[in-house]
């Protein structure tokens, strides 16, 4: 009969995979995860690099990083459009419904509901992405009702949106990403949906969050309003409005 030590060990090793199969299913809600480059380490969900707290906290502009290409808005189909309010001012988005038409009618449909109205950035992870979508803040809520995955030929570029899911390909729900820095690692692998033509400036001064958490934001930034354009011209918005100063001039 095996001894007392044994037994004790055996619980020892059963509770350890209890703890790991928990932290994989927690990081498995997190969205796309970043690989580590061989000479520019980079955040991934088990491994950060150090970030000063104050930093983590607060905007963060950009004047280094390419401005997107000029867009001519008015050729725009503003059924195919959104109009993402930030503090900071206003994101005009070009939807693909060529793409992902699933994608894009789920998101058009969440939109006309209000749900992400005040919803908060709540990962954000300096040079990779934005996330946010999720009602409860914490990364693992959503809508309750799933997306089949649409990958397709769009590239996650700086300025690209992204449908963020868990392990399951088909878990794709509310949540969305905005990618700030080209990560094609991400293209065939999420539901590339739509890209940001106006405002990007404004979603370089989103609160980054702590690379040690996985990116989580302490005091993160709210989506203000999202409209679909056509709905917000047919009820009297003249479009993008100016930018809010920045803080200081």
């Amino acid at each position: 009969m095996p001894g007392t030590r044994f037994w004790f060990g055996l619980m020892a090793v059963l509770l350890l995979c209890a703890s790991a199969g928990g932290a994989w299913a927690q990081a498995s809600n997190a969205g796309p995860a970043r690989p580590r480059p061989v000479q520019r380490p980079a955040p991934t969900q088990n491994q950060q690099p150090q970030q000063d707290e104050s930093a983590a906290s607060a905007p963060l502009v950009r004047p280094g990083v390419p401005a997107l290409p000029q867009q001519n808005l008015e050729s725009l189909d503003l059924e195919n459009a959104l109009y993402l309010d930030l503090e900071y001012g206003r994101v005009v988005i070009k939807m693909h419904p060529e793409l992902a038409p699933k994608h894009v009618a789920r998101i058009k449909e969440l939109v006309r509901e209000g749900f992400y109205d005040g919803n908060v950035f709540h990962r954000v992870i300096d040079g990779f992405m934005a996330q946010t979508g999720d009602p409860t803040g914490t990364g693992t809520g959503g809508s309750g009702k799933n997306i089949p995955a649409e990958f397709n030929d769009g590239k996650h570029v700086r300025g690209a949106l992204g449908m963020a899911r868990a392990a399951n390909i088909n878990s794709a729900d509310s949540q969305f990403f905005i990618v700030l820095e080209d990560s094609h690692f991400l293209d065939g692998q999420y539901t590339y949906w739509g890209e940001v033509v106006s405002g990007m400036e404004f979603v370089d001064r989103i609160r980054r969050g702590d690379p040690n958490e996985n990116g989580s934001v302490p005091y993160p930034d709210r989506v203000v309003r999202i409209q679909v354009a056509a709905d917000a011209v047919k009820a009297g918005d003249k479009g993008p409005a100016p930018a809010k100063p920045a803080e200081g001039n």
